[in-house]
């Protein structure tokens, strides 16, 4: 039996419904916050909860993967420093690690790009520099995992979620959702700066794939990101979502003060491992809009 925690939000809501197609419903259990509508479930109150409570609910002796998804994530730039909701990423894991659940072989954990730091080019090997509280925290939870995995000859994958986008992320203030909703609502799109940065985005569905493939590895390869190695700039992407939504809409240029840093990624362990191809942008970008317009 697989246990997917953080299934109520914007990655666990795709991946349960696919952990069930692939699995059967009877493997799968979701530990979440608040009810699903698909599967087995059973709920937390911010994780707290007995070492024995997956034994009385009869599920300890069954789970033998879990995925950790569940977690605090910034909403915008001003959440990924509050120190409460970023501590609680590791007083949440560790309260997962403590369950009883002797049948436990492996642990699959959904970690973030913010735990690096500021190189041209990231990858797996590039250095680990968090530069808000939000990193620090996943960070301490990889290393937390890690050594519990090692200390009980457990299995565990570390997987770094990039820019995901797609039908669900419209709580979060990032750039494509935003943009969508200004453009339903015809109002003026503005760019800060030159626009010329540029960044990498994948589709949630590619995230879900790459996590089924990574509950098959019979062996921990080391971190895996799963990101995108398509470059657009910022004013290439926008002017792709006001070609998706019809609209006419113009884009006002506003001077910045300082210059953003572009975001480019190394993909190629993800391509080799977990997913060989990605889902067109303009592809990706049609989906969210027809699902964000039909809200």
């Amino acid at each position: 039996m697989i246990l997917l925690t953080g299934a109520s939000g914007f990655i666990g809501k795709h991946l349960l419904p696919a952990l069930i197609k692939e699995y059967g419903q009877n493997n799968i259990a979701a530990l979440t916050s608040e009810p699903v509508k698909e599967g087995n479930y059973l709920l937390h109150n911010n994780y707290d909860f007995p070492d024995d409570y997956f034994i009385k609910a009869n599920l300890g002796n069954s789970i033998q993967t879990i995925i950790h998804a569940g977690a605090f994530t910034p909403k915008n730039g001003k959440q990924a420093n509050d120190w409460e909701k970023c501590n609680s990423n590791i007083f949440n894991t560790a309260q997962l690690l403590k369950a009883s659940l002797p049948s436990l072989k492996n642990v699959i954990y959904l970690s973030t790009l913010d735990i690096y730091g500021t190189e041209e080019i990231i990858s797996e090997n590039s250095l680990t520099q968090p530069v808000s509280l939000y990193g620090e925290s996943k960070l301490y939870t990889e290393k937390m995992i890690t050594a519990w995995a090692d200390t009980n000859n457990k299995n565990h994958q570390i997987l770094r979620v990039g820019h995901v986008y797609g039908p669900g992320e419209e709580a979060y203030q990032k750039i494509i959702p935003v943009t969508i909703k200004k453009l339903l609502q015809q109002q003026p799109l503005q760019i800060w700066g030159t626009g010329m940065e540029v960044r990498s985005f994948i589709y949630i569905h590619d995230i879900v794939k790459a996590i089924l493939q990574a509950v098959k590895l019979k062996n921990n390869i080391g971190p895996v990101n799963l990101v995108s190695n398509y470059k657009i700039t910022i004013k290439e992407l926008i002017n792709k979502m006001i070609a998706v939504s019809g609209s006419t809409s113009t884009i006002e240029m506003i001077p910045a003060t300082t210059l953003g840093r572009d975001l480019i990624f190394d993909n190629s362990k993800m391509k080799q491992y977990l997913l060989d191809n990605e889902t067109l942008l303009d592809e990706g970008l049609r989906e969210e809009w027809e699902y964000m317009k039909a809200l």
